[in-house]
């Protein structure tokens, strides 16, 4: 709750500090004194939009400044967090506007947007006014109350219903995407199914290609490479292919030179074991003399093969172009395209078994949404009915109440038992609209067209304390009692008064039969000095309360008859506010 407001420089307010009490605060004074100032202070420190003629003339700016009770955990300390700001000692809010219409706003003692007070303020508070009837004015809020009045069965029915739509969404959603994919499916699966065929024809293994390039490489030298070894063989070994008329072998010179050492090596066994060394080159030369001979006689000089070879070459190496870099890369995007074609063809058998589950859950949504359209008109006609009977006490008598719960038709939408076709939401099958005949005999129609302001303030005091919803922790009502007086007017006070015991009130009133069932009563006064005009506002009690009502209540504050009055109301109501 709000247990502190300051509002400084707005309007006629230089200065003012309220103290407020947790049940019923009413405002109250002379006409033109501010009292609706307090309530623009109210909306400013929650986010409402601010305009620079609302600073005080000759002040160059206007603060209203807040303090929020909250218990840990709250949905408005939670924003406040989410903020930077800090919420563990109650919530510090305050709004800053210039006189060049320069607005700031500050959360738990941290700068942040003005935005973040108003979705503080919509866990906070709920102002009802001529000028700000947010909760009746707008359509989606009207359903919104209903589900909160309509309670456990409601709430057990949109439960059921929220569960069957998004199931019911989310298989539209995917049979959407792949119906509208088919000719984009179609063109993918030709496209894969030609690629694969494509490799499949080739057939390549992985590592082909390097071992095709060292065969084609080997074909295209074959004479040269089989010359080479055959000379080199010559020279080690001798045989037909020496070609310098004085060319001894290697081997044959080895074979002196072991000769020459044999006699004496073993005189010396240094001498021994460069003959020892002579002996292995001896042998090194004969194996490698061997090896020439054996490549050299598997030198295939095949015109058809270099030609297949270079042939296969060509072929994959327009494969490797199209599909990887290597025949390994190729194997790789063959095997992913495989999947995804197996993928693409079974995407008939999908839409198919996507089309009926799309009709399973339609079939449940359906069934969820008319139980649910069933549980509201229930919970609707139990409202209007109670709305009514608390009009009776606010000055409106002959009102009638009518809480529609209605279907909207379109033609694509799903089609219900009866055959008619209707829009689904994602929060049911229905429309919810508050009807008011506000006098016997006039047609019902939206309320925010068919009550003049203060009679939509009853209204929505009416919807309030009908539904002792709870979930706005402070009300705040601006001219509720347009068009009240008499009887009427101690009936509105003990509404709000009711209204108080489960949540903060604040009301701005000019009747002293409401004043008087206040918990805390604060008067804004005006002084001028000729030149200047300011207001401050103040908590009365006592005797200073009883003057205020007395005046309130005649015009005057000396009539011994009128504070008489006055003081039977407060102690008449004095019970009623302490809940008795």
């Amino acid at each position: 709750m709000l247990t502190r407001i300051r509002i400084q420089r707005l309007g006629v307010i230089e200065d003012a500090e309220l103290e407020l009490s947790p049940g019923l605060n009413v405002i109250t004074g002379e006409t033109g004194a501010g009292k609706t100032m307090v309530v623009s202070g109210l909306g400013l420190l929650f986010g409402a939009r601010a305009d620079s003629g609302m600073v005080r003339s000759g002040a160059s700016s206007a603060v209203v400044e807040g303090e929020v009770d909250v218990p840990a955990g709250h949905p408005a300390a939670e924003r406040v967090d989410a903020a930077g700001g800090e919420s563990r000692d109650g919530l510090i809010l305050v709004r800053t506007v210039s006189a060049e219409g320069r607005s700031r706003a500050h959360v738990g003692g941290r700068a942040a947007p003005v935005g973040v007070l108003s979705e503080v303020g919509e866990h906070l508070m709920a102002v009802h006014g001529q000028a700000d009837q947010w909760r009746l004015r707008a359509p989606e809020q009207h359903r919104v109350l209903l589900d909160a009045f309509g309670a456990t069965p409601v709430r057990e029915a949109q439960e059921t219903y929220a569960h069957a739509h998004r199931e019911w969404t989310s298989v539209r959603e995917e049979l959407a995407r792949l119906s509208t994919a088919g000719a984009e499916r179609t063109l993918r699966a030709d496209l894969l199914r030609a690629a694969l065929e494509e490799i499949e024809a080739v057939d390549p293994q992985e590592g082909e290609e390097d071992a095709l390039r060292a065969e084609g490489q080997r074909l295209a030298h074959a004479d040269g490479l089989r010359q080479a070894a055959d000379t080199a063989h010559a020279v080690l070994s001798g045989g037909d292919e020496a070609v310098v008329d004085d060319l001894r072998p290697v081997t044959e010179l080895l074979a002196a030179a072991r000769q020459a050492l044999a006699p004496v090596a073993e005189h010396d066994p240094e001498l021994g074991a460069l003959g020892s060394r002579l002996d292995e080159l001896s042998y090194l030369t004969a194996d490698l003399a061997g090896e020439l001979a054996s490549y050299s006689s598997g030198i295939d000089v095949d015109p058809g093969r270099l030609a297949w070879v270079q042939e296969r070459r060509s072929v994959l190496t327009a494969l490797l172009r199209k599909y990887g870099e290597s025949t390994q890369a190729v194997l790789a995007w063959s095997g992913q395209a495989a999947a995804e074609l197996a993928d693409l063809d079974g995407s008939d058998d999908r839409i198919a078994a996507l089309t009926e589950e799309e009709r399973r859950w339609r079939r449940e949504l359906v069934a969820a949404g008319e139980a649910l359209t069933d549980a509201r008109r229930a919970a609707a006609e139990t409202l209007g009915t109670r709305v009514e009977a608390e009009l009776t006490h606010l000055a409106m008598g002959g009102a009638r109440v009518q809480v529609a719960v209605r279907h909207r038709p379109d033609p694509d939408g799903v089609e219900l038992a009866d055959g008619e076709r209707v829009r689904a939401w994602s929060h049911g099958l229905d429309e919810v609209e508050i009807l008011l005949a506000a006098n016997a005999g006039a047609p019902p129609r939206t309320v925010t067209r068919a009550a003049s302001g203060g009679e939509l303030s009853r209204v929505m005091l009416a919807l309030e304390v009908v539904s002792a919803q709870g979930d706005v922790p402070t009300y705040v009502f601006d001219e509720v009692d347009a068009g009240v007086g008499g009887a009427a007017a101690l009936d509105l006070g003990a509404r709000l008064a009711a209204l108080a015991r489960t949540a903060q009130v604040i009301v701005v009133t000019h009747l002293g039969q409401v004043a008087a069932f206040a918990d805390r009563h604060h008067v804004v006064h005006k002084s001028s000095d000729g030149a200047i005009t300011a207001s401050d506002v103040r908590s009365v009690e006592g005797p200073e309360r009883v003057a205020e009502i007395a005046r309130m209540l005649g015009g005057v504050t000396d009539s011994r008859a009128a504070l008489d009055h006055a003081r039977e109301l407060v102690e008449e109501h004095a019970p009623q506010r302490l809940g008795g």
